[in-house]
């Protein structure tokens, strides 16, 4: 008899499978190696060191630490590590800064609205006052701001009609006008409230 046997088998379900006979030669599939193309064969052997360099020259250098900062890192990395912390906190300082420098602003700009009221009593009424009163204060600034700002848009209106610029204004910038004196009393009661 030409030929071999593979001989019977058991499947998962407990039934047998019958033996097969099979020509010479044959490899069963499971034991057929995967195909590989040249370039995963050559990519499977070529070295994962870089061309030159000898596998001795590798080893003692990842076990050894550095003394300092974090393993395994190289000089350049460590330096570029201290430089980020350094900027980290530079910036942070300037925030902080920028923060203060802004609240300055906040308390000359109060005092610089309180004339009537002598600086060393303003600075400890500010001092003694509770956040609520201060978010008021905040509050009425930026509606004097706000009409402030209305009042200048309502000048440069009028001195484009004069100007000739606007030949025929709308409705609306005709609005805008009439409300000039309402908005000069209100920032008044304003300025006077603060």
């Amino acid at each position: 008899r030409l030929g071999k046997y593979i001989a019977s088998t058991q499947r998962p379900d407990g039934t047998w499978r019958k033996q097969r006979r099979v020509k010479e030669g044959y490899v069963p599939q499971e034991e057929v190696p995967v195909y590989e193309n040249k370039y995963v064969k050559f990519f499977k052997s070529k070295p994962e060191l870089p061309p030159g360099l000898s596998p001795e020259a590798t080893t003692p250098v990842t076990p050894s630490r550095p003394e300092g900062g974090e393993p395994g890192l190289s000089k350049t990395a460590k330096r570029n590590l201290k430089r980020k912390e350094k900027r980290r906190q530079q910036q942070e300082k300037g925030e902080a800064e920028a923060l203060s420098r802004t609240l300055d602003k906040v308390s000359l700009g109060e005092t610089a609205q309180l004339p009537s009221a002598p600086q060393g009593s303003h600075s400890a009424s500010t001092a003694a006052s509770d956040p609520p009163d201060s978010a008021a204060t905040t509050e009425k600034a930026k509606k004097i701001k706000n009409l402030k700002k209305k009042l200048r848009q309502v000048e440069e209106l009028q001195q484009r009609i004069q100007a000739g610029e606007v030949s025929q204004p709308s409705k609306e910038q005709l609005e805008k006008l009439a409300r000039r004196r309402a908005l000069e009393e209100e920032l008044e009661d304003l300025e006077l409230g603060l």
